[in-house]
């Protein structure tokens, strides 16, 4: 068939079932599609892709520049988009497509932010097989060669649109060659080229093709708007999902609308249209909010005996250990927001009743106790993720909290001990000096944390200044400081006080001294600090205009040279340095000092 081309029409070609043999040339027929065959489904992320700016949720600061710069005609050539996954990156770099090479013979006769109907090339761009919008997948074709195709490209004007217009997505995956390579046209395009970027690495991507684009930030989407797009989609879906269902299912997805979509997916054939709340939980392995409640607040009152058998019985009920400690870190943190920032507490894409209990809850804890639960949930939840038994993992994580979440700080302990009054002679010693000044957030339980702490730490009936100050060291000189300084591995302490201070005054409890111009603002705050921690008593440093004594340094250097020239007094040393020409003193040290 030697000069002959054959154009058929792809729509036309009947479908080959997966299940029939392939047909040659040899004989027979392709099998014909059944004109009643039910259409392939299209999942809601692609179903309800947006296809304009209008449509598209969450990003308005993004949407209103671009509306500017294409009405002022102040158009850049190349766009970078970065963002978390499932934010819109690609979507968007598909409608300002569109919206760029917009025609149509009513509409406007350049570039339109707000298209009023499709024009001549957005279905084609719309579906990604316009020849003129070139799509490329960095993350598969990362090579110099495939730049050099784009390259080559740039040079042709469009067949038919008004841009050529690149679509890069993971831009960061190119290689080090390709982003050299395609440094040059980036920063000089033909008027008639445009580069679109996306990735959700953008440290990855060089300085030098930053500074060439447009960068535009596409930020994660509220709960509260993505619940709202949620319960509209489920609407034109012909399915109903409770408000609790929708609000579990926007905290999942984590401000990602195609995750969002994807778990509606998913919940709608779950639930076969009908979702509810216990649903979802179900679906994602949720435990629920209030019996995650219940746990912490188990916990923290020091009942472990309850609080592992709740978290036993969540699992039973198909409750991942891991989702259940993620929760219980979550309203640690929104705890600890609405102790610092009360109106956290009215937030409200929560439900009422979680809110009032979340508002009685932060009454009652302290910071310390919720930073102290913080610290072990957080460092408990990545050993849970990673042990080959999660429940068992999260029981032990559970156990160290109960135990230790509301254990008073070292500095509480030393303070208390230090204002407990002195008993009188032969007084009868109190059950326990050090009992908290305050009462506990909650009542503990037998055997909780309080409990441990009274039995563990003896019991004195004298200030802890009397008790502990022979086994204190004792500062005498300031030597005896530098000393200390380097006994307990504050090399960088040890080094400013050798270099930099300049002694005033020395005694127990006081010191002054003048601070070299290379010392550190703060040097007087953290040396009065140590020694509070080092002696535990407390010291007064403070900072004078007066000359002082020279630094250790310049002391040691001066020794150092006035034994150098002593040295080369020695008879010896003279008759030494003349054998050997060009010898020098390196260092004189005493007989039997070491080095």
């Amino acid at each position: 068939m030697d000069g002959f081309l054959i154009a058929m029409d792809d729509a036309n070609i009947p479908d080959i079932a997966e299940d029939e043999p392939a047909l040659g040339l040899q004989g027979g027929s392709l099998p014909v599609k059944p004109d009643n065959a039910a259409p392939a489904y299209r999942v809601l992320a692609r179903k309800y892709r947006p296809r304009s700016f209008a449509e598209l949720i969450g990003q308005e600061a993004m949407v209103r520049t671009l509306r500017n710069a294409i009405a002022s005609g102040r158009l850049a050539h190349a766009f970078i988009l970065t963002g978390v996954r499932g934010v819109g990156k690609t979507t968007t770099a598909r409608i300002l497509a569109r919206c760029l090479n917009y025609e149509h013979h009513d509409g406007p006769p350049g570039p339109c932010i707000a298209p009023p109907q499709d024009g001549v090339h957005c279905a084609a761009i719309a579906e990604s097989r316009h020849v003129d919008v070139i799509e490329m997948d960095a993350a598969s074709r990362t090579g110099i060669d495939d730049i050099r195709e784009i390259i080559e490209g740039v040079r042709y004007r469009p067949a038919s649109a008004r841009y050529k217009i690149y679509i890069i997505d993971e831009v960061h995956m190119l290689s080090r060659a390709a982003f050299n390579g395609l440094l040059k046209t980036l920063e000089e395009p033909p008027e008639h080229v445009i580069f679109i970027f996306a990735t959700t690495e953008i440290r990855k991507v060089p300085v030098t093709v930053l500074s060439r684009c447009q960068r535009f930030d596409l930020r994660r989407v509220s709960v509260s708007e993505l619940s709202a797009h949620l319960a509209r989609i489920a609407a034109l879906e012909n399915c109903m999902l409770s408000e609790g269902a929708l609000g579990l299912i926007a905290r999942a997805a984590e401000g990602s609308v195609r995750d969002a979509l994807s778990l509606l997916d998913q919940a709608i054939a779950h639930g076969a249209g009908d979702v509810s709340e216990a649903q979802v939980r179900d679906m994602l392995g949720l435990a629920d909010r209030g019996r995650v409640f219940d746990l912490l607040e188990h916990v923290l009152r020091g009942n472990l005996p309850a609080a592992l058998g709740e978290l036993q019985a969540q699992y039973d009920d198909g409750a991942d250990p891991v989702a259940v400690l993620q929760d219980m870190l979550d309203i640690v943190h929104w705890l600890t927001r609405i102790k610092m920032a009360p109106l956290a507490a009215e937030d409200l894409s929560l439900p009422e009743a979680e809110r009032q209990r979340g508002r009685d809850m932060a009454q009652k804890l302290n910071v310390p106790v919720l930073t102290r639960a913080w610290q072990f949930l957080l460092k408990g939840l990545s050993e849970t993720r990673e042990a080959q038994h999660s429940l068992a993992a999260a029981e032990m994580v559970l156990v160290r909290l109960g135990y230790a979440a509301d254990l008073p700080s070292p500095a509480d302990l030393i303070e208390r001990l230090r204002t407990q009054p002195v008993a009188p002679a032969g007084a009868a010693a109190p059950l326990n000096p050090i009992a908290p000044a305050a009462p506990a957030a909650w009542p503990r339980g037998p055997g909780g944390p309080q409990a441990i702490l009274a039995d563990a730490l003896p019991q004195q009936t004298m200030p802890v200044s009397a008790i502990a100050d022979p086994a204190l060291p004792q500062l005498k000189s300031f030597a005896d400081l530098v000393a200390l300084a380097g006994k307990h591995r504050d090399i960088k302490l040890q080094t400013a006080l050798t270099r930099d201070v300049h002694l005033v005054h020395f005694e127990t409890g006081r010191i002054e001294f003048r601070p070299g111009p290379a010392a550190e603002p703060q040097l007087s705050a953290q040396l009065t600090e140590r020694l509070g921690q080092w002696t535990g008593q407390r010291w007064m440093v403070s900072i004078s205009n007066a000359p002082g004594a020279p630094t250790l340094d310049q002391e040691n250097l001066s020794r150092a040279q006035q034994r150098e020239a002593e040295a080369l007094c020695y008879p010896l040393v003279q008759e030494a340095l003349k054998i050997f020409p060009g010898a020098e003193i390196i260092a004189v040290r005493e007989a039997g000092e070491t080095e």
